[in-house]
């Protein structure tokens, strides 16, 4: 636990907190609240003596067929016999469950710069190696550089699209190609789509589980972002098969069984569906749009790359600063909040990631108001 790195977010909070009137934009949030029919799904919970007894180990059976049925219908994921479908505390809690069940210590798990570092200290916390392969300067995967960095410890490859901290979306070609080669090196690819539904203009995600040749992949997935839940802990992985019994030891032992209270708001989720999502996140795109112009004030001093995913924005910042020494800064002495990019693995440069997500539309304005102002000062 020593060689892990601390999530550097919590510092951010810790500052933000010490200074009062603070606009963060560094908490991957939404700023909207999860579906009536989520909360409605729990108000008479718990009055039953079932209700506070554990459940089934991969999910209550009503939540698993609607996941069945969502996954087959916005994925084009058919959950076969030669796969296992499983709820878990978060996406997060299915990767490390992933982690435990394909690795063992001293294996490699490759993951692209800039990367999600729970990412980053899972493959650490698991005894295992994490190997950081850049991607371009939007960016994307560089896949010969991926393949150059596989090695005969290598276990995993991967993505997270839309991307956290980037905002990148990997197109359907890119993907393919990523599984292809995991395909034919006896890797997994493990898929993270948290942010599936966050993409913006003519961008569109990709499940590579849908691919033919998916028995190798496994796809991560969250009620977290869409759907307001992100407190309330619920997620699911679809795997192969042959993993299954790894995957029920790790729960079991780790969880015992996905909260029953978050899997019944779960499905209310699941019944408001992506209608319910869609005009939030439509707004959203149009604070993404605001935050994006109030950035060209800049001009030459920072560059954004031009990714269309998730919520976030990773901005290059012309200094000779280090990132945290920037936003501690940016917090003193101008009252907004981001996050340094060196926490997602770029430290040969000053970048910050902005979540326009987590703030109404007109506190976002402000914060980016902030935000400009801080920079064009802090950079004279």
């Amino acid at each position: 636990m020593e060689a892990v790195s601390s999530p550097v977010i919590q510092d951010v909070a810790i500052l933000t907190r010490e200074n009062p009137g603070t606009i963060s934009l560094g908490q991957g949030v939404v700023h909207y609240r999860p579906p009536q029919q989520a909360l409605d799904a729990i108000v008479e919970f718990g009055h039953t003596v079932g209700d506070n007894h554990y459940q089934a180990v991969t999910g209550i059976p009503e939540l698993l067929s609607g996941l069945t049925r969502k996954l087959a219908a916005e994925n084009d994921i058919d959950v076969s016999e030669t796969q296992s479908l499983v709820v878990t505390a978060g996406s997060n809690m299915a990767f490390f469950h992933t982690l435990l069940a394909i690795c063992d210590p001293g294996d490699e798990v490759v993951i692209m710069t800039p990367f999600f570092f729970n990412h980053e200290m899972a493959i650490r916390m698991a005894s295992c190696t994490p190997v950081a392969v850049a991607t371009d300067d939007d960016y994307q995967p560089d896949l010969e550089a991926l393949e150059a960095a596989l090695s005969d410890r290598t276990r995993a490859v991967v993505t997270v699209s839309p991307n956290n901290p980037a905002g990148a979306v990997y197109d359907r070609e890119t993907l393919t190609a990523i599984n292809k080669l995991c395909g034919e090196r006896g890797l997994y690819h493990i898929s993270d789509e948290a942010y599936e539904y966050f993409t913006y203009g003519d961008e569109t995600h990709f499940s590579p589980g849908s691919l033919e040749n998916s028995e190798h992949t496994i796809s991560l997935f969250s009620f977290s972002k869409a759907y307001g839940l992100a407190s309330w802990r619920v997620g699911y992985m679809v795997a192969p098969a042959a993993l299954w019994k790894s995957l029920s030891k790790s729960q079991d032992t780790i969880l015992i069984c996905p909260p029953l209270i978050s899997q019944r708001a779960a499905l209310g989720a699941l019944q408001a569906g992506p209608a319910y999502c869609r005009p939030m996140i439509d707004a959203i795109g149009e604070v993404r749009l605001s935050c994006l112009n109030h950035l060209s004030q800049l001009g030459t001093s920072c560059r954004v790359a031009p990714t269309s995913g998730a919520f976030y924005l990773l901005v290059e910042v012309d200094t000779k600063l280090g990132a945290m020494e920037l936003v501690e800064r940016l917090i003193r002495e101008h009252r907004v909040a981001a996050i340094p990019g060196s926490s997602f693995g770029i430290e040969d440069r000053c970048l910050i990631r902005l979540s326009y997500g987590a703030l109404e539309p007109q506190t976002a304005v402000e914060g980016m108001g902030r935000l400009v102002e801080g920079l064009k000062r802090i950079l004279e």
